[in-house]
């Protein structure tokens, strides 16, 4: 019985230990090379994926957020909320990215995207938009968001 205890203890161990290299290596080395094209892709990696962590480290501290066409929300918990909606579809998101357009450490960035999951009373929901999302990069090398604007080129 000890023998299947220490077992499981050390299969959780590296269980844990590779998922928290993974979100440590994403969230610290792999930003700093990333292009806003990339942060874009990256958006989509972390809503099918359910990594809420990974997606606020893309936020500037007082960065806005349009949750929807017409509203805005400026502070990190409602940037989370927003994000977590998103997540709570169970769906996938696919983005395109169409335009970048760079000057110095700012890119506007344009894109197409849908998404197709199911809402909170279980019926299935289909969304899609062009966005258009505000990026600086930051004194590391890497970027992130200033204004993220899903519903935003109409």
């Amino acid at each position: 019985m000890t023998l299947i205890c220490n077992c499981l203890l050390v299969d959780s161990w590296l269980f844990f230990s590779d998922k928290l290299k993974t979100n440590y290596y994403k969230k610290n080395l792999m930003s700093k090379k990333m292009t806003p094209r990339d942060v874009l892709n990256s958006v989509v990696e972390g809503i099918n994926s359910g990594d809420l962590d990974s997606l606020m480290t893309l936020y500037e501290a007082d960065a806005c957020f349009a949750p929807q066409p017409g509203q805005l929300v400026n502070n990190p918990e409602s940037i989370r909320q927003c994000l977590r909606n998103f997540i709570d579809l169970k769906g996938k998101l696919d983005l395109k990215v169409k335009r970048v357009l760079q000057a110095s450490d700012l890119a506007l960035v344009t894109t197409e995207w849908s998404c197709s999951g199911t809402g909170p009373d279980g019926n299935p929901v289909d969304m899609y938009s062009k966005s258009t999302d505000v990026l600086r990069q930051q004194s590391d090398g890497s970027w992130k968001f200033v204004i993220d604007n899903p519903w935003g080129t109409d």
